[in-house]
This record gives structure tokens, C-alpha cells and sequence, in this order.
């Protein structure tokens, strides 16, 4: 098994956080008996203080260099990675795409029915690079701006709509698709540090709703307990 996380600022994190990624590492080494590598072209945390993806300031710093590989930006959606998937896929050899992104599209860049062809853009390019290669989508988790723009949140929970339609559209034998559950108990209060980002408790959700998804269909690994800190 073959990993690679696509995603937005949720995803690569910034510097001084564990990262969702992180959990979900911890979490295979302590679940998964079967060989896996994680793969991607970048490393890096977003740097505040530069304003870039500079940052190697891990929460941990024994998270090994080889587990931090990833396809995430700040700022960066369905819209980006759609002409980059491909690529980032056969370069790295991946076979399991664990995607969240949305958020920031429906937030700066498209509304919900544009963001739905990037999503199947993305999946094209995904499969002209590995025919045989499976996804979990995670749906957009509502921010703090959801929370006090009305027309926002109907915009997400119109994407979600589509998001759940493109996955039932596309999923097919030899290439599934999953699509995670957003995590029940997310409060941006206690699962975030700005409204958005994850903290420690909220990276434990991600992971969780990405490892439940695989144990229950595809039989990986175990359903999510958090390694001990």
C-alpha cells in the first residue's frame, strides 16, 4: 500500500502542529500488518512567519522524513491539485489517495458545482496514472465561517451533495471510492485552535474518519484509537 495525502491547509498544517497525516502514521504502525510507504513531492509545513510552505518544525520531530510526504497546501484546492494529481501519482507509485479539500475552493475560487468537476477532474487525472487506484474523500467539515454565513454553509452542504453523487457516479471494481464520514462530534471550539485548522483533538478526528472509511470497507488496519502522545 501506497499513500498519498491530498489536501488544503487542514492537511499540510502549519508549523508546530502534528499534522492529521502524523496520526494517521502513528496509527498504521500501530494496526496495519502489512507493508506501506507513505509518497508525495512535498514535506514541508506552512511557515507563518514567511507566509510559505517552508517549515520542517514538526510537533514531533522524531516523525521520520520518509512518513512526512504529502500532496497539501495552505490555500490550495480541488482546483490545484486536479493538474498535479497525476503526476504526484506516478511519480510516487500510489495506490491509496487519502483526499480532503474543498473548503478553501468553495471558500475563494468556485462554487459548489464547479468544485464538483474539479473533483472528478482530479479522479480522471488519478486513474490515467494508476487505473487501479482507490480513494477516500473526506466531505467539507463546516468552519467558523459556515457557522456565521448562512449562503456559505448551503454552498458546503450543496458541494457535500455533489461530492457524495460523484463518488456514487465513479466508484467502480478494481478503482473504489470511499466516502468518510465527517467526524459527528466536530466542534470548532474543541476540535480547532482558529475556527478551522485542526488542533491535537481535531487531528485525531481526520485521521479517525479516514481509518474507520478503510477498516470498514476494505478491511485495513483497525478501526482509530490514538496512539499514546
Amino acid at each position: 500500500m501506497r499513500i498519498l495525502f491530498v489536501g488544503d491547509s487542514m492537511t499540510i498544517g502549519s508549523a508546530g502542529d502534528h499534522t492529521w497525516r502524523y496520526r494517521m502514521w502513528q496509527h498504521l504502525n500501530a494496526s496495519y500488518g502489512g507493508p506501506y510507504r507513505i509518497v508525495g513531492p512535498r514535506r514541508e509545513l506552512y511557515d507563518p512567519s514567511s507566509d510559505s510552505p517552508a517549515s520542517l518544525d514538526y510537533g514531533d520531530p522524531a516523525f521520520p522524513e520518509r512518513a512526512r510526504a504529502h500532496l497539501a497546501g495552505w490555500g490550495e484546492g480541488w482546483l490545484h491539485m486536479a493538474p498535479l494529481i497525476g503526476d504526484a501519482v506516478r511519480a510516487g507509485k500510489a495506490d491509496t489517495l487519502l483526499v480532503s479539500l474543498g473548503l478553501i475552493d468553495l471558500g475563494f475560487y468556485t462554487d459548489a458545482e464547479q468544485t464538483a468537476e474539479n473533483v472528478r477532474r482530479f479522479l480522471a487525472e488519478a486513474r490515467e496514472a494508476n487505473p487501479r487506484v482507490r480513494a477516500v474523500l473526506l466531505p467539507v467539515i463546516a468552519n467558523i465561517k459556515a457557522l456565521n454565513d448562512p449562503d456559505f454553509a448551503a454552498e458546503c452542504e450543496r458541494f457535500n451533495d455533489l461530492l457524495a453523487k460523484a463518488v456514487a457516479d465513479l466508484d467502480r471494481p478494481g478503482s473504489p471510492l470511499l466516502l468518510a464520514s465527517r467526524p459527528e462530534r466536530w466542534d470548532i471550539d474543541s476540535h480547532t485552535y482558529d475556527g478551522t485548522h485542526p488542533n491535537a483533538a481535531g487531528e485525531h478526528l481526520i485521521a479517525a474518519a479516514f481509518a474507520d472509511a478503510m477498516h470498514q470497507a476494505w478491511d485495513v488496519a483497525d478501526m482509530y484509537e490514538p496512539a499514546s502522545p
